[in-house]
């Protein structure tokens, strides 16, 4: 235990000390993050043998995410989004469920050997994108306002929504009792229904104690780092009690929290935000240890293939499609197409489908963890590149 922390601590020393110059180059944290996991894990050194089962990556993950999405959210420019509103409504209705349907059409064509159900939870499991690897896109000043609100949005909410989708294909791959939940509409309208209300009912009442006690002088500064970290959680563990959907809970109220607390958020968010960090590092060091080395014997040609193909065709030919007809430039559409990183969603879903024991469980994991690879290196390697060749199309002559 004592050699797995000494080494983990020195690499966050290192790279916390570090991080404001690997941010100037092509290099992202979570690449960082991955190949030191991966370097040094089982399958390389072996220096580093971190004990933890699936389902406390799954734990780890998912509050990370729910971390980033609540500050993402709460960083939103709400004026912005109110004009291009829009682009994140055609992504999500238009663009999100024919990624489904183009991801589970093509995966039949290239896993003959699966079942048309897991097929079909492949192309679901890999349909949201991440809010944490598109940060490098979205918090870049130089990408269109609307754009970066509308891929913040998108990465925000689609991993809720297709939460119960997932529930309901495994209900029919599995006909186990656990997963029926999610075969109802009535259950998708209520996930996201009761995530909504528990997001903004939380952070109101918790915006309103935060006012009351800065007015009182009684929030000391060591103690300010906590409230939006404990806030984002409760939101999330709060609404997966209640049979939500905490993610859709944690972007909603992380959007209520910036539009209410415009003059103390960032007082708040920095702390919360370098927690976020701190979680993403050790969840992406932890699948680059673990999850990577347990399925490197399913990557295959077809895997590869259709990891390539649900980074560019599968995603981006939606997206073009579902924003036909909106006021924005080919490129741009292409842009917002190619910023689809997949990521820490799903990494969760990925762990859930793992845990449900299908005949092709082996199959599917090695692809979403193929696919995730690709998307760390390919989307952290482009992001400034196409951000810059993106700035000088959209100046005036």
């Amino acid at each position: 235990m004592y050699a797995n922390l000494s080494l983990l601590a020195l690499f966050v020393f290192v790279y916390s000390a570090i991080a404001g110059g690997v941010e100037r180059t092509p290099v992202t944290g979570p690449m960082v993050f991955t190949a030191f996991g991966l370097a040094l894990g089982p399958v390389g050194l072996g220096w580093l043998n971190l004990d933890i089962d699936r389902e406390g990556l799954r734990t780890l993950a998912e509050l990370t995410l729910a971390l980033v999405l609540f500050t993402d959210a709460a960083n939103a420019n709400l004026s912005v989004l109110g004009k291009s509103w829009h682009i994140p409504e055609r992504l999500l209705s238009l663009g999100l469920p024919l990624t489904i349907l183009l991801g589970f059409a093509l995966g039949v064509l290239l896993f003959p050997d699966l079942g048309l159900f897991e097929v079909a939870i492949l192309a679901t499991m890999l349909a949201p994108t991440d809010a944490a690897l598109g940060k490098a896109v979205v918090t870049n000043a130089s990408v269109p306002a609307d754009v970066r609100e509308g891929l913040n949005v998108e990465s925000g909410l689609n991993d809720g929504i297709c939460v119960p989708i997932l529930l309901a294909l495994l209900a029919l791959a599995t006909g186990v009792e656990e997963y029926r939940l999610g075969f109802s509409l009535g259950y998708f309208a209520e996930a996201i229904g009761i995530g909504v209300a528990v997001g903004v009912g939380a952070t109101l009442a918790a915006t309103w104690l935060l006012r009351l006690c800065t007015r009182q002088g009684w929030i000391a500064e060591t103690w300010r780092q906590l409230p939006v970290v404990a806030l984002a959680l409760s939101c999330f563990a709060l609404a997966q009690l209640l049979g939500g959907s905490g993610f859709i809970a944690a972007f909603s109220g992380g959007l209520l929290f910036g539009a209410l607390a415009q003059q103390e958020k960032h007082r708040f968010l920095l702390p919360a935000e370098g927690s976020g960090d701190t979680l993403a590092l050790v969840t992406w060091v932890l699948f680059g240890a673990g999850l990577v080395g347990q399925t490197l014997g399913y990557f295959n040609w077809s895997v590869l293939l259709y990891a390539v193909l649900s980074l560019t065709l599968i995603r981006m030919l939606p997206v073009y499609l579902s924003l036909w007809g909106l006021p924005l430039q080919p490129r741009t559409k292409l842009f917002i197409g190619w910023f689809g990183p997949r990521g820490l969603a799903s990494i969760v879903f990925g762990i859930m489908v793992f845990s449900a024991d299908l005949p092709g469980g082996g199959t599917l994991t090695g692809t979403l963890v193929c696919t995730i690879l690709l998307s760390i290196l390919l989307h952290g390697l482009s992001a400034n590149p196409l951000v810059k060749a993106l700035t000088r199309a959209s100046r005036p002559s």
